[in-house]
């Protein structure tokens, strides 16, 4: 399907939307006119048909479609980044169209592109390539020409722009169900509220409370919804096709421009890369943040270098097979498998992107661009939190500080059941002074019996007991949380300590404790 009819059936799927709304809204219009000399019953209908008719007006008349938002990126020139910009006029003159205006760095393992298109798409206007650093990170530059050279296959099939016109109807569709499924929960909240004020009322008569159900409440703004939900579904359908072609066109420029192997081995990098990265800043970026603590500047996204070299034999492993994914009759991109098989089944070319340097050495100072992006991509909050030295000081500083949270109830009921300052003698003592299920923070409630309510308690009382004397060891530099980047940090104590200590922690809260294998063990370093 060329442009032109392409253009054309977006616009179609767009005035499908307006259609319906019309067609709804005189649905009301016609039952408010057969329900007319009916009395009360008839103003009735009249109200709530005004209700529903007004998040359908303002879906269809009232709501702008959203405006280009300047990504949360820095913004490189041509001065800044020469090797970077040269790279994107080449594969624009390349792929026969004109390069964008703008280059935006962002932290996602994504490279897209976009248009500022004016008339709903019909003129051209302002261009903007996004690319991803972590992406940078994680490819070659061979890869990275490849994933450029995808995108702008987009600029020269016209994609960006007629993308405007396919946005606004979706958009409209959303919105619209959006209104009207909100003003559905918001009777639904109003009437289960107003059923839960009556019911305490029940109660405090002593009356047994009756259950909940808001039951037909906000049902009309449901029904009206919808028609919406299912024009949107038929939507994606009529579009699903054309998108997923221009996917499979897109990839053949990249092959044709930077090569078979590169091009597969970057469709199948780029999941990796993303599951790798959401990894990292789960487990690493934002280890420190309830400890009040970032990594070095620069590294809240450039250590993801350190997680890739060091679990690349994972990743090697990894990569000879291709990423699973559900299929949906709506998914706009086809499944990377094919896309892979695809590329796979063209003549072999003899381009290898074998020794390849890495896409970041694209950049003029990439430490410095990592830096930069903190500036704007992190959140007025994160950006006053503490750094630290370096990662193994991370690591450390904030476990040390979950451990020495999580025994402070421990320390916090010593103090307020047999004085001291909360100090690990003082939780001995009183555990010597038979205070142990009294030193839980909270009654275990859910303990189908007494022995499993005492063992609930033993074993939080020893889970905060261990942390209290872990951190006295870290102060006494006995002890210290290692960083590792193929698993979890580990805790090193002096040799012997480790079994020496579980067994200790064991006698100090049995139902008779003794905590003097305990205090042997930390007598030294008192």
């Amino acid at each position: 399907m060329g442009a032109t009819l392409r253009a054309v059936r977006a616009l179609v799927l767009l005035a499908g939307f307006y259609l319906l709304g019309f067609a709804l809204l005189g649905g009301l219009a016609a039952l408010d006119w057969a329900v007319a000399g009916h009395g009360s019953a008839a103003l009735k209908i009249w109200v709530i048909s005004a209700l529903v008719a007004i998040p359908i007006v303002k879906g269809m008349f009232a709501l702008r479609p959203p405006e280009d938002e300047e990504p949360d990126g820095i913004r490189v020139t041509e001065d800044q980044e020469p090797a970077l910009w040269a790279l994107v006029r080449s594969l624009a003159e390349q792929t026969g169209t004109r390069a964008p205006d703008e280059i935006y760095l962002v932290p996602e393992v994504n490279a897209a592109v976009s248009e500022e298109s004016r008339l709903l798409g019909l003129r051209p206007g302002k261009r903007r390539l996004l690319v991803g650093l972590p992406l940078l990170t994680g490819l070659d530059e061979a890869q990275l020409t490849s994933v450029l050279a995808h995108e702008f296959g987009h600029y020269s099939n016209h994609d960006t722009r007629l993308s405007a016109i396919t946005r606004r109807g979706w958009t409209q569709v959303v919105r619209t169900v959006a209104a009207l499924q909100e003003r559905s929960n918001k009777k639904r909240s109003a009437e289960e509220a107003k059923q839960e004020k009556k019911q305490a009322a029940r109660v405090a008569k002593g009356k047994k409370a009756r259950e909940v159900d808001a039951g037909a409440a906000g049902l009309t703004y449901r029904l009206a919804a919808l028609p919406f939900k299912g024009y949107g579904h038929l939507y994606l359908r009529a579009t699903r096709g054309t998108m997923r072609r221009q996917e499979y066109a897109a990839d053949l420029a990249a092959a044709r421009i930077a090569g078979r192997d590169a091009t597969a081995s970057a469709l199948r990098e780029i999941p990796l890369l993303s599951s790798a990265f959401g990894f990292y800043m789960d487990s690493y970026a934002t280890l420190g943040a309830r400890a009040g603590l970032l990594p070095p500047r620069g590294e809240v996204f450039g250590g993801l270098r350190h997680l890739l070299a060091a679990r690349s034999a994972e990743l090697d492993e990894l990569r000879r097979g291709v990423p699973e994914e559900d299929p949906s009759p709506y998914d706009t991109h086809p499944p990377i498998a094919d896309r892979v098989a695809r590329i796979e089944q063209l003549p072999e070319d003899g381009r290898s992107h074998d020794g390849a340097r890495p896409a970041l050495a694209l950049l003029t100072d990439a430490g410095r661009s990592l830096a930069e992006l903190e500036d704007v991509a992190l959140t007025p909050e994160a950006r006053k939190l503490e750094r630290a030295a370096d990662w193994p000081a991370l690591v450390h500083t904030s476990l040390t500080r979950y451990a020495a949270a999580s025994a402070e109830p421990l320390a916090q009921a010593a103090r307020d059941l047999h004085g001291g300052d909360g100090s690990l003698p003082k939780v001995l003592d009183a555990l010597d002074a038979g205070l142990l299920h009294r030193l839980a923070s909270s009654d275990d409630t859910d303990a189908s019996s007494a022995h499993e309510h005492r063992d609930g308690v033993r074993d939080q009382v020893r889970g905060a007991l261990q942390a209290l004397t872990v951190g006295h060891l870290e102060a006494h530099g006995q002890a210290r949380w290692e960083l590792s980047w193929t698993e979890a940090a580990t805790l090193r104590l002096p040799e012997g300590y480790e079994a020496a200590l579980d067994t200790a922690l064991d006698a100090a809260v049995a139902d008779t404790p003794d905590t003097r294998p305990l205090r042997h063990l930390l007598a030294p370093r008192y």
